[in-house]
């Protein structure tokens, strides 16, 4: 199959580049955009496109932390429960073991009782295969972090009303209610003895897990399917904070980056496309032009509008049906560095049953995979850099945890990250912002977070940074 115009598809790509192009001047308007959203969100509720929601951490760990604790980690289908035996300073976790559920179908549309039900049921049998080495220091009750990956309203570290449910979970009666409390009623009706300390959302988890063995983690940001940023902020500098409410020194914001939106962002028509037949048109615009979840979907539908418009898989009849279901190119065709580009060949022929694709039709497509990356990566970089600069000179070297698989997977877009940050920090201050990975660091850090908010690690609480 030979393309009948590789000239008008080229033509189509450069386009394409150049609408998604990011230099430097650019980027540095869209990190000044996130600065001064970040600061109008501190202000007050809806005063940004930024939400800056409140944690209510008031502890990060440190590694002081001594006991038994567990931590709970719901973000979609699949939940897990860890148990963390921490043994201070010097032998840190001493212990650490976690076990993966799946919540069936029936059970994330069913009613608050079941699906409560179910989880602490899970718990509880974990629970019991504590083995002679899990210890509870004398006093100490077993407690629990809980990581809620679902939008709440959030009143305090403990408790936190549903706004909507998502994922494919439909439970009405929940949306409202306390999830701590719901869980809390349902481990009680399970006898099992455990008192939830901490709910924060994936985010906040990553941080605290970083910041246990790095006092330098000063934020948090997830890069997989979805994606969100969090940052420590001294609370002088939060007017919005709740005058009736104690006031720590520091405590951690949920930034929702997310929701996000510069002028200075470029957008293409097919980003629009994509918004608009999205299940929330006109929300998380941001996170829509890099997270895992939509950038493969950017690429699919670029290399139709290639087919339909210039021929690339050599003529309108021949463009398979699938290519125009949404979502169904997820691969990331971009890891592929071989001279005939097999896998971009192998990833065609799974998805879309077309083989013997021409090496120049495959140079296309991995162009336009390349394209699509770089300006996500480059964008995440600008969003950072915003955040760095809030934080300002409170430390001497910032380090990010960051989360999810298309940071940890995705080797150019993680190369592209990086090169952007050098571009708009310049080498030496480039070179005291850390970017350490955090694997599956939500749930640990729930755990963490219910050990630094333990009423008996507080009486020996961390001494001030």
């Amino acid at each position: 199959m030979i393309p009948k115009d590789l000239e008008a598809a080229h033509s189509m790509l450069d386009k394409f580049h150049n609408a998604c192009a990011t230099p430097v001047e650019t980027l540095r308007k869209i990190s000044q955009d996130m600065l001064s959203q970040m600061e109008a969100g501190l202000q007050s509720d809806g005063g940004s496109r930024l939400r800056m929601l409140l944690s209510f951490v008031e502890h990060l760990p440190c590694g002081n932390e001594t006991g038994l604790f567990y931590g709970l980690d719901l973000g979609g289908t699949n939940f897990r429960v860890l148990r963390v035996q921490l043994g201070g300073k010097e032998k840190r976790i001493l212990k650490q073991e976690s076990k993966v559920d799946s919540i069936p179908s029936e059970i994330m549309t069913s009613t608050n009782e079941e699906l409560f039900d179910y989880i602490a049921r899970v718990l509880a049998d974990f629970v019991a295969t504590e083995g002679v080495d899990c210890n509870l220091i004398p006093g100490q009750k077993r407690e629990l972090g809980f990581t809620f990956s679902f939008p709440v309203s959030q009143e305090s570290l403990n408790s936190g009303k549903l706004v909507k449910w998502t994922k494919g979970f439909a439970i009405a009666e929940t949306i409202g209610q306390d999830v701590v409390k719901e869980l809390q009623a349902a481990m009680e009706r399970c006898k099992l003895d455990m008192h939830v300390i901490a709910m924060v959302n994936d985010t906040t988890g990553t941080l605290a897990g970083g910041r246990y063995w790095n006092e330098d983690v000063m934020a948090g940001l997830i890069l997989g399917t979805g994606s969100n940023a969090c940052y420590v902020e001294q609370t002088s500098e939060i007017p919005k904070w709740p005058p009736s409410l104690p006031k720590p020194e520091e405590t951690v914001i949920n930034i929702e980056w997310g929701h996000f939106w510069s002028p200075h962002i470029p957008k293409t028509e097919i980003d629009d496309d994509l918004d608009a037949e999205s299940v929330h048109p006109g929300q998380q615009v941001f996170e829509k032009l890099f997270s895992g979840m939509y950038l493969g979907d950017i690429v699919r539908r670029m290399i139709l509008k290639l087919a339909e418009q210039a021929c690339l898989l050599g003529g309108v009849t021949e463009i398979p049906s699938n290519m125009a279901t949404p979502f169904v190119l997820r691969q990331e065709l971009t890891q592929d560095e071989s001279e005939d580009l097999e896998n971009v060949a192998r990833v065609m022929e799974t998805i879309f049953g077309l083989k013997e694709l021409p090496l120049e039709v495959r140079k296309v497509i991995k162009d336009v995979c390349e394209i699509t990356a770089a300006r996500g990566a480059r964008l995440v970089a600008a969003g950072i850099v915003g955040i760095v600069r809030k934080i300002g000179e409170r430390k001497k070297k910032i380090c990010i945890a960051i989360d999810g698989s298309l940071y940890e997977h995705y080797t150019k877009f993680r190369a592209k990250l990086h090169e952007a940050l050098v571009e708009l920090l310049g080498q030496e201050a480039a070179a005291k912002v850390v970017i350490e990975l955090s694997k599956d660091g939500s749930g640990l850090g729930a755990a963490l977070l219910a050990a630094s908010h333990s009423k008996k690690d507080l009486e020996d609480k961390c001494d001030k940074q």
